[in-house]
């Protein structure tokens, strides 16, 4: 396997650097590129770069829209070897690969569509005393400079969902990918240059987060940071910002509950396919199942059936449901926490195993609330089965969390479903379906530690850009 060599891509120009570090195959371990680490002056031009195309050169809603439009049609030309790269760079399966991709694609069609109807509203003025001879609006403005970082988990689209929306609504940015996952931001900056985007648009700055990151809250040219990953530097991003704003997508739990009168055999499907896709790390993966007592057999023995069927091994192997995890050191810690709930009196449904990075499905049961695999976000293959005997306490355990990212619920009764929506503290209510659902088209976002803002391309877009009210004098 050949290895590239990487620069950083500042104002239009590839830049070297001192450092390089390696990006290696999720599997194999062989070794895909290496990347050039950024120093302090480098993320200084960065910011430069993205501050004068902001102030130089405006591309007009429909330009963005074109540029957009056909970056999505290049993604779906260069379909496989996007595909394969996600499986060689995250350890995906080929499966989780092709949705990501989906997802991506749409997530460039959405935004373009988007770039087209940013507008503001009329203001009712005259309707004061004193005011009648005016007329008032407000309009929408660019920021201008966005600071983006971006997690290992989903590179190519949680990279999109803060790249185009930040072009659609006529931005420039300094991003900062992952440095286990860098390259597929790579790809979205040829893509879209490909698609006619102006150099200085897009600067790319990598390395850690404890310096790249820092220098990045260091700048105030930096308009608005938009930052997806742990709580812990999400709530450092935000006390660094001062007062520019954030939008922080940051952990969860995810609880789902099974109520006595759910569709057992969707439920169990459901929850199963979704509680180990990308080897459970995503922050809605299901990772708490509550199930009322009366199913509790019925369900668990379903779900596991459905579990037991999942391929665990080789990424690469189209039939793969569950590949490695991001690395050996995030596996290990992972089986630590399961070992550790068993010595605390949890037990096991399936083996615990692990092969290097690769981590095998673990289900849990007899499990307390104080256990990390039930009180943190394990962001692994791991989930926890959890009797209850009314849906009343059902919610109360759900809510038991500093996180409300997402939670799901299956359910018959449309009236608990509706008290679900309006107990559950969570920022998305899934009745029916997992808490894994995302659409790119929805608002998406959490409360209490799971974050701040919203994402999804017109929600993204209100964030990346400044109410303005006109008035004016007749």
């Amino acid at each position: 396997m050949a290895t590239k060599q990487i620069d950083l891509y500042i104002g239009g120009k590839w830049v070297k650097t001192r450092d390089y570090f390696p990006v290696h195959h999720k599997f194999t371990g062989e070794t895909l590129a290496l990347v050039a680490k950024a120093e302090k002056q480098h993320v200084i031009d960065a910011v430069t770069a993205a501050e004068e195309a902001f102030k130089i050169d405006h591309l007009t809603p429909y330009q963005r829209y074109k540029i957009l439009l056909k970056t999505a049609e290049l993604m779906e030309d260069r379909r496989e070897s996007l595909e394969y790269s996600l499986v060689q760079e995250v350890g995906k399966t080929r499966k989780d690969a092709k949705g990501e991709l989906d997802r991506a694609i749409n997530t460039f069609r959405l935004s373009a569509e988007e770039a087209k109807r940013i507008s503001g509203e009329m203001i009712p003025l005259q309707a004061t005393e004193g005011s009648e001879n005016r007329l008032g609006f407000t309009i929408r403005v660019p920021r201008g400079v966005i600071g983006a970082i971006t997690p290992f988990n989903y590179p190519l689209l949680l990279g999109t969902h803060k790249i185009a929306p930040a072009l659609a609504a006529g931005n420039t940015l300094v991003i900062k990918p992952a440095s286990t996952t860098p390259l597929a931001t790579f790809h979205l900056l040829g893509l879209l240059e490909e698609a006619g985007l102006p150099k200085g648009y897009i600067n790319i700055v990598t390395g850690s987060g404890h310096d790249v990151g820092e220098w990045l809250l260091d700048d105030y040219r930096i308009a608005m940071y938009t930052f997806t990953g742990s709580g812990e530097v999400g709530r450092h991003i935000k006390e660094r910002s001062g007062m520019r704003p954030v939008a922080l997508e940051l952990g969860n739990n995810s609880p789902n509950i099974i109520h006595e009168d759910a569709d057992l055999d969707l439920a169990a499907k459901l929850t199963a396919q979704r509680s180990f896709h990308n080897a459970g790390q995503a922050c809605i993966a299901v990772q708490r199942i509550y199930v009322h007592q009366d199913v509790l057999d019925e369900f668990t023995e379903k779900y596991l059936s459905q579990v037991i069927k999942l391929k665990v091994g080789n990424p690469e192997d189209p039939d793969t449901d569950v590949g490695p995890m991001i690395s050996e050191k995030e596996a290990i810690r992972a089986e630590e926490w399961v070992n550790e709930a068993i010595s605390q009196g949890a037990s096991s449904l399936l083996p615990i195993k692990r092969e290097k990075a690769l981590f095998y499905p673990a289900v849990l049961i007899n499990t307390k609330p104080e256990m990390k695999v039930v009180c943190q976000e394990v962001f692994a293959p791991v989930v926890t089965i959890i009797p209850y005997q009314d849906i009343e306490e059902a919610f109360s355990m759900a809510n038991q969390s500093e996180y409300g990212l997402q939670a799901g619920i299956f359910t018959r009764n449309l009236n608990i479903a509706i008290k679900a929506a309006k107990t559950l503290q969570y920022g998305g209510v899934i009745i029916n379906d997992v808490s894994t659902y995302r659409n790119d088209v929805m608002p998406y976002g959490g409360v209490k530690n799971s974050g701040l803002g919203k994402e999804g391309p017109k929600y993204a877009i209100e964030e990346m850009t400044e109410e303005r009210t006109v008035v004016i004098n007749l």
